[in-house]
């Protein structure tokens, strides 16, 4: 088989000339509908990354283990995971195609790593939307005690919360499902209002924040819980975990490059600007809930940012916000099945996955791929059954999808090095159609690169470390610590034996290197 898609169809009404063109001399037919502008590619990242949904959920994870100084693990991942982001804007401007993560690996270090880097993409993705979905269950119950459905009793934890979760879950997973296969335009759509609301909701938060607060700006300095780990380092490092959880899929825009108008510029600046507003709108409201807090102790552990904002503002403010964090989980979950959505297209056009001639179809009226949304909404109720057997099992495996994430990411940064060490970019200055520079980091771009990769490797041994605390907290299954390595050597074996053989690999096209 070649590199051109395979199923051609006529380009639609809303697409660009130059882009097509552009998409055309990497071997590819305009299929998918280009319709997306700057606003659009940046809530894509944003949405994914998603602060007010992960912050409100793990802001007692990262105070749990290293106590108000655990913010400075905000700013040490921010910087890290930005010298990935200007990797991926670099490569974002040459290689504007979707499947980002796949295509940029493959391009970069050939078939075997561009297959296992969309694999361990795709895997990452479906347990992470699983996990955005169950989300609701922390939710909407506080809102309003009809969404209970199932049972009395709330919690995650308990048999009724877990079967609740798994209902309200799949509920919202066949919602974003029908949205994705209705077209890119209503995600746009309905993205941007979600996007829109949850900046709205951060703003509002943390000018409540910083409006009561009881304790200067200084208390980031007080190690306060240091944990269980012998000496404050360990703990400090432990407490990254939760930055290291938030700050991911900021390189969305990548995934819709051949649904965005000269994604070559858009792209790379959308990358960028969406982690950025992240780090800076997270960061604000960390600081702001540990000033505002009303106890420093294992309550603040605990509870975590609800607990903070309840006592900030009282029960009707406070069921309005939630109300905007379930919006953050709607467009989170909807962010992030679009973007694997658009990996598993990718890699089927190329013949990568099981069914790919399915997988690949492109809707013309919709110019959707239809297929890998609805198998994606499919998986992921399915994982989100593991939550009704055993919670601990799922929360583990909601941990282990950041390992394959940043195991994805090092498959980009990794064979990037290697070819900046031989030479790459070549050729000069890269332009885009209308001669304007293209990005690049020009000499600094080894550096950068060089510390992207080192950062990266650390990220994956910290996150994958065998940890009681961490991965199995209840003490009742000690080979859940485990989990990391355990669920990476199986992704890894699974990922050998899908592996397509005997078939013709498509060849990397150098047009942009």
């Amino acid at each position: 088989m070649t590199s051109t898609a395979t199923t051609p169809s006529a380009q639609p009404p809303a697409s660009s000339g130059g882009d097509a063109g552009d998409l055309s001399d990497f071997g590819y037919d305009q299929q998918l509908h280009r319709s997306l502008g700057k606003f659009a590619s940046f809530a894509a990242g944003f949405s994914f990354v998603s602060i007010l949904t992960t912050i409100f959920q793990l802001f007692g994870l990262g105070f749990g283990f290293g106590g108000p100084a655990f913010f400075w693990t905000w700013p040490i991942v921010y910087a890290g995971q930005f010298l990935v982001a200007l990797c991926f804007a670099e490569i974002a401007a040459r290689y504007p195609i979707s499947g980002a993560i796949y295509q940029w690996s493959r391009r970069m270090g050939g078939e075997v790593i561009g297959w296992f880097g969309g694999w361990f993409m795709i895997i990452a993705q479906i347990v992470t939307a699983s996990a955005a979905a169950i989300a609701l269950q922390v939710v909407l119950p506080s809102v309003w005690t009809g969404f209970q459905i199932i049972g009395d009793d709330p919690m995650l934890t308990s048999t009724s919360g877990a079967a609740n979760a798994v209902l309200l879950g799949s509920i919202l997973l066949v919602i974003v499902t029908a949205i994705n296969c209705v077209g890119i335009s209503w995600m746009s759509r309905i993205n941007n209002i979600g996007v829109t609301c949850e900046l709205v909701g951060v703003t509002a938060v943390v000018l409540a924040l910083f409006t009561h607060a009881k304790r200067g700006p200084d208390v980031v300095f007080d190690t306060g819980i240091p944990g269980q780990q012998p000496g404050y380092i360990w703990a400090f490092i432990v407490s990254g975990l939760m930055a290291a959880y938030v700050m991911v899929g900021f390189g969305s825009a990548g995934e819709l490059a051949e649904e965005t108008r000269n994604p070559r510029r858009v792209a790379p600046r959308t990358i960028r600007l969406a982690l950025t507003v992240s780090a800076i709108g997270g960061g604000l409201m960390l600081l702001g809930a540990l000033m505002a807090a009303p106890t420093l102790d294992e309550q603040l552990a605990t509870g975590g940012l609800p607990y903070v904002l309840d006592s900030v503002l009282g029960s009707f403010w406070g069921k309005v916000l939630l109300c905007d964090v379930a919006v953050a989980i709607f467009i989170c979950t909807l962010a992030i099945q679009t973007a694997c959505s658009r990996l598993m297209f990718s890699m089927a056009r190329d013949g990568r996955l099981p069914f790919s001639a399915t997988l690949s179809h492109v809707n013309k009226r919709t110019g959707t791929p239809i297929a890998p949304s609805i198998l994606i909404g499919v998986l992921c109720i399915g994982i989100l059954v593991v939550n009704v057997g055993n919670s601990a099992i799922f929360a583990t495996l909601a941990s282990v999808c950041i390992i394959l994430i940043y195991l994805a990411y090092l498959a980009v940064t990794g064979p990037m090095l290697y070819r900046r060490l031989q030479g790459w970019p070549k050729g000069g200055v890269a332009v885009d159609a209308e001669g304007k520079k293209l990005f690049s980091m020009g000499r600094l771009g080894i550096v950068v690169n060089l510390l992207a990769v080192v950062y990266g490797a650390l990220m994956v041994v910290n996150l994958a470390w065998p940890r009681a605390e961490v991965f199995d907290p209840a003490g009742e299954m000690p080979i859940l610590r485990w989990a990391g390595p355990i669920c990476i050597a199986i992704t890894v074996l699974v990922g050998i034996a899908c592996f397509p053989r005997g078939k013709e690999h498509p060849k990397p096209v150098t047009v942009g290197a």
